[in-house]
């Protein structure tokens, strides 16, 4: 093994063995997004210098769920919880050595274009290797995209001490009731792993469920609503 490969199997049998973790799953309609994104994107690009991914509508998302649910983006210490009041989310990568996931610090702070490019600046790094361990250290949260590489369903990992893992997966056009009639729309499925020591089943599918609303109707993203 490579010191990183060694590494980060060690760090994967410690979250299978220190942790109580369970996954839940949604799915979220992607329409609004897309039709924002397709309104936006080259003003966008042109006046920010940087394209508008989705990953940017998925960390403002899961910022606004960890607000309202604390303990997803909590730890545990010994015998207590400890609950972050900052918001440094991890986002998995592919790196020239293997996927690392450097982290986006002061998320709820940042605009949909500073995510955008703090996210590109550390893929950068990454693919070039030149990743430092602040670029890897210190985040509270972890958005994984599995669907890049076409993946529909996966259950991911916690990255401890982290409490939650945000999973997100390929879009697939598939049919769907709206309004009594059967539409085609754009469907991603997402997955939370959590911490059931720290977080109820309860507090995870409420969590879930506000990521869902704030893709679905990404005009909360900008309303705080």
């Amino acid at each position: 093994m490579s010191p990183l490969r060694k590494r980060i199997a060690e760090r994967l049998v410690e979250a299978q063995q220190s942790t109580a973790s369970l996954t839940t799953f949604n799915e979220v309609d992607m329409t609004g997004v897309f039709e924002l994104r397709k309104r936006f994107k080259d003003r966008f690009a042109e006046v920010h210098g940087v394209k508008l991914g989705f990953m940017s509508f998925f960390v403002k998302a899961a910022v606004a769920a960890l607000k309202e649910f604390p303990g997803v983006n909590a730890e545990i210490r010994d015998q207590a919880i400890v609950y972050k009041r900052s918001y440094n989310v991890g986002v998995a990568v592919g790196g020239g050595k293997g996927l690392v996931v450097p982290v986006v610090r002061g998320a709820d702070a940042l605009s949909f274009a500073a995510i955008e490019q703090e996210i590109g600046r550390l893929a950068k790094r990454a693919r070039d290797n030149k990743l430092t361990l602040d670029d890897l250290s210190g985040g509270t949260f972890t958005i994984s995209n599995g669907g890049i590489y076409g993946s529909m369903l996966s259950t991911p990992i916690l990255n401890p001490p982290q409490t939650g893992i945000l999973g997100l997966h390929n879009i697939v056009e598939r049919p769907v009731a709206i309004a009594g009639k059967v539409e085609i729309r754009p469907i991603m499925y997402l997955a939370l792993t959590y911490d059931h020591r720290v977080v109820d089943g309860r507090e995870a599918v409420q969590f879930l469920v506000r990521v869902k609303e704030c893709i679905e109707s990404p005009e909360r993203l900008l309303l705080e609503v």
